[in-house]
């Protein structure tokens, strides 16, 4: 029984596993006679992709606009058994192919122009345009210019186009050019400059877009529009100089050169990387299929085109969400789809036709729209060597990085300025070789990107927009700079830190010796006197050997059972009292259990005295400090101290960004204050600190925290650790031949410990506070009459409380002696004189002794 059923478990996993699943797939090929390029480029990706299942063309060149011919071709291969079918279409035949499409549930990858349809089966390659150009022209503020299409694939975007005219009133002339002649042709571009039409937007195909400029501008003389700062920006899908596009192409006209050698491999177009792409969407999307063991296989009449009604293919939606969910980086940049087929998550490189040839001036994406990223440098020879021309080296005005000279004698050039940077970028020329020019950034800030308009400001827009050739100053090595402009290794590593204003110091009270001790210990050493006392009181009371005879005088008889005990409760108080003191007393204790008490106390008293002299000296001399506020976690979590950073700067960005919880607090409470926490430069914040009152914390670089804290007035402190770790490098634009110069020379400083001097000099060596800052090196640790007064008032307020006892016990031996004499009658004087007199001389012996205490107190 137990081998049948493991033959039956065997058998139907088999079943299972083995679904029927195609090892060719048979995919359609729709290809018009003059694609020739798109055709050698489907073959090669087919040749590349082999991964199982197979995928095996069942190729037709047809005329994509003629519907009759489009329509026989789709069915003939559908008939076949394709799974899906890659093609391209017009504008006569796009309606039916995505009819038979959605009717039939059959897939349709094509590389054409793209239209608006809801029709899920047809995934179209090309990315829509229309949001990119309306980001063009609102970037150039174009009001006016002329919009010429085809009707193949423009309507779309000049519906967009027009709309978006309407709103921001924009004058738009659109021109249909589907049947323009070639002298009409020619008449357009003439009339241009009679029409003052200084922007024209063309938006068609690559082979009627070179007739319409070869024929246009043919009787044009360039020259008025080169000198009218005319220029041709344009769309570019594919970046041919990255790696990966790069090694792609290479194996495609190697391989193709001996195949097709009739193709023009030097002017690769966009459509024929959308239809490499398009088959590995395929290729990935099958592959999927295969791993998910999903039957895709047909049944039934499925394979009927003309059927009526139509039977839609079952396993066809199956396909159609697996080519929805290829996602990876192919010749033409991310390729994604959402849910309708259109090409979602792309960017479009920007770029510009120059006189020295195409250059790239930003991209554009659907998340952050058109970011402009460089433009061209007139008059820029990338030939000349670094010694032929003088460098624009941009900085900042920010002590000790970069100071104006103070003198009374006018400066020129660079002499005007000094500090950390302005040595720092001498050093940098002297080891590369070049001359330069320092110039302070006209809008003193470092660079930040604009969310709106996408442009860059500060130190950083000079460099992407060719306005200076280095950057030397405390900027920040940043992932958003970084991919605008390049970096040379930190010449100096920081972290943002916070600046306070430095909290008044608590100068000791009168009673400040109390300090070292806490309350509650002081409170403890009371109860552990009272209680000691009581206990030496007790032992001694039970203990018989603390009882002793009185001693007499010569030639008097020891009166019988007179015993005495010298350690009543008020001697036990003294006792206690003189040995916390270190001072000791007269009596001491003569039974054990006594002894017992007082070495246990002279040993807790030994501790605790010790302790307390060790700490009152330091309680007594220092003026100690305390900072509301010691971390970025109690900034976050409290309301009474507003904290801001610089407006537009790296620390801005940091927060911005961070995903970490308190940090995210720290920038919603910054973005959303009245009034706003930013300042403009870090010279505002610091004021803003110090007349603050303690109100206000500035985020800044920890650098410029210490430096600011070693100046005068000396008001400021740096408080907590550094909330990150980053480093401030030279920048260059992208590209350039001083980059790695300049970088190589940072190394050589910092190996050479140059950079650890500079910090040194402009830090510390001409630091105004010293290390304790303020005037503190100019303080003694000596004490001051503050320090102790308490301790003096506690000494006269003992002597006068003796004598306040004194005159107390005075009166009240004289009215005892005064009763026990006369009653209660009055006294006359020479009576009192006499009770004086005898007060204060001892009593004879046959009086007998004082009971309990034995006349101690």
């Amino acid at each position: 029984m137990q081998h049948i059923f493991a033959f039956f478990c065997t058998s139907f996993l088999g079943a299972v596993l083995g679904v029927n699943f195609p090892s060719n797939i048979q995919i359609g090929g729709l290809f018009p006679t003059q694609q020739s390029q798109e055709h050698a480029a489907f073959m090669f990706a087919l040749s590349q992709f082999t991964e199982p299942p197979k995928l095996a063309p069942q190729i037709d060149i047809v005329n994509i606009s003629d519907s009759f011919e489009m329509t026989y071709t789709f069915c003939s291969q559908f008939s076949k058994g394709v799974y899906a079918i890659f093609g391209f279409y017009e504008r006569r035949t796009v309606n039916m192919l995505t009819s038979f499409c959605g009717a039939l549930h059959v897939c349709f990858v094509t590389p054409s122009f793209p239209v608006d349809t809801s029709n899920q089966f047809v995934l179209q390659l090309r990315p829509e345009l229309q949001d990119a150009l309306i980001s063009v022209i609102e970037y150039y503020k174009c009001q006016k210019f002329m919009y010429i299409y085809d009707a193949d694939r423009g309507l779309s975007v000049l519906q967009k186009v027009l709309d978006t005219a309407a709103e921001k009133n924009w004058q738009v002339t659109a021109v249909n050019i589907m049947t323009t002649t070639e002298e009409e042709y020619k008449s357009l571009f003439q009339n241009l400059e009679k029409k003052k039409e200084r922007v024209v937007v063309v938006d068609c195909e690559s082979e009627r877009l070179n007739a319409i400029l070869g024929k246009g501008f043919m009787d044009i003389d360039l020259g008025k529009f080169k000198e009218s700062g005319a220029n041709v920006t344009g769309f570019q899908l594919v970046n041919y100089t990255d790696t990966i596009p790069a090694r792609i192409m290479q194996q495609w006209k190697s391989n193709d050169a001996r195949e097709q050698p009739r193709v023009d491999w030097k002017r690769p177009k966009y459509t024929s990387a959308l239809t490499y792409d398009g088959v590995r969407v395929m290729a990935e999307a099958f592959q999927s299929l295969r791993k998910q063991r999903i039957d895709i296989s047909r049944r039934g009449n499925a394979g009927d085109c003309l059927a009526n009604p139509a039977v839609p293919w079952g396993q066809g939606i199956d396909i159609q969400r697996a080519l929805q969910q290829v996602r990876f980086e192919g010749l033409t940049g991310n390729v994604q789809f959402n849910e309708k087929g259109h090409r979602t998550n792309y960017t479009l490189h920007v770029i510009e036709m120059k006189h020295d040839g195409i250059r790239k001036i930003g991209y554009w994406n659907e998340d952050e729209k058109l970011v402009p990223t460089a433009v061209d440098q007139q008059g820029a020879n990338e030939t000349t060597t670094l010694q032929d021309r003088v460098y624009i080296v941009t900085t900042i005005l920010e002590a000790p990085y970069v100071m104006e000279k103070k003198t009374n004698e006018p400066l020129q050039g660079n002499l005007r300025y000094e500090g950390y940077c302005v040595e720092l970028a001498a050093e940098i020329a002297k080891h590369v070789g070049y001359n330069y020019s320092l110039q302070v950034v006209a809008d003193r800030k470092y660079g930040a990107r604009d969310p709106e308009t996408k442009m860059w400001n500060g130190m950083v827009g000079e460099l992407v927009y060719g306005k200076a050739d280095v950057a030397v100053a405390p900027l920040t090595i940043t992932l958003v700079r970084e991919e605008v402009i390049d970096f040379s290794k930190p010449f100096m590593s920081l972290g943002i830190s916070i600046m306070i204003k430095k909290p008044q110091k608590s100068k000791p009270g009168v009673f400040s010796f109390l300090d070292p001790l806490a309350y509650e210990i002081w409170m403890c050493i009371v109860f552990a006197y009272i209680g000691v006392s009581v206990v030496l009181f007790l032992v001694s009371r039970f203990s018989p050997y603390e009882w002793h005879n009185e001693e007499v005088e010569e030639g008097r008889d020891q009166p019988a059972n007179d015993q005495t005990n010298e350690f009543g409760i008020f001697n036990s108080l003294w006792f206690s009292l003189g040995a916390f003191m270190q001072q000791g007393c007269d009596i001491s204790p003569r039974s054990l259990s006594g002894r017992i008490v007082g070495g246990v106390w002279w040993f807790f008293t030994l501790i605790i005295i010790s302790s307390y002299t060790a700490n009152l000296a330091a309680f007594l001399t220092v003026e100690r400090m305390v900072s509301p506020i010691e971390s970025a976690e109690d900034l976050a979590k409290q309301t009474e101290i507003a904290y801001g950073t610089l407006d537009a700067g790296s620390t801005k960005e940091f927060f911005r960004r961070s995903k970490i919880a308190v940090f995210e607090k720290m920038w919603t409470y910054m973005k959303s204050a009245e009034p706003s926490v930013f300042v403009p430069t870090t010279e505002e914040g610091m004021k803003r600190v110090r007349r603050s009152k303690g109100k206000y914390a500035y985020l800044l670089e920890s650098t410029m925290n210490e430096y600011i804290e070693q100046r005068k007035p000396c008001d400021t402190m740096k408080v907590g650790g550094n909330l990150d770790s980053k480093g401030y490098g030279i920048a260059t634009p992208k590209g350039s031949p001083l980059r790695n110069p300049v970088n190589l020379a940072v190394l050589k400083l910092n190996e050479q410990g140059l950079l650890d001097k500079l910090k040194n000099k402009w830090w510390y060596d001409k630091g105004e506070c010293g290390s304790g800052g303020g005037d503190s090196k100019d303080k003694t640790s000596a004490l001051s009459l503050s320090n102790v007064a308490g301790v003096f008032y506690i000494l006269i307020g003992g002597l006068g409380l003796a004598m306040l006892v004194a005159l107390i016990e005075f009166c009240y031996k004289s009215r005892s002696e005064s009763k026990r004499m006369k009653g209660f009658c009055l006294i006359p004087q020479q009576s009192i004189n006499e009770a004086i007199r005898t007060s204060t001389l001892p009593r004879a012996s046959a009086a007998g002794t004082s009971s309990g205490e034995n006349g101690r107190v």
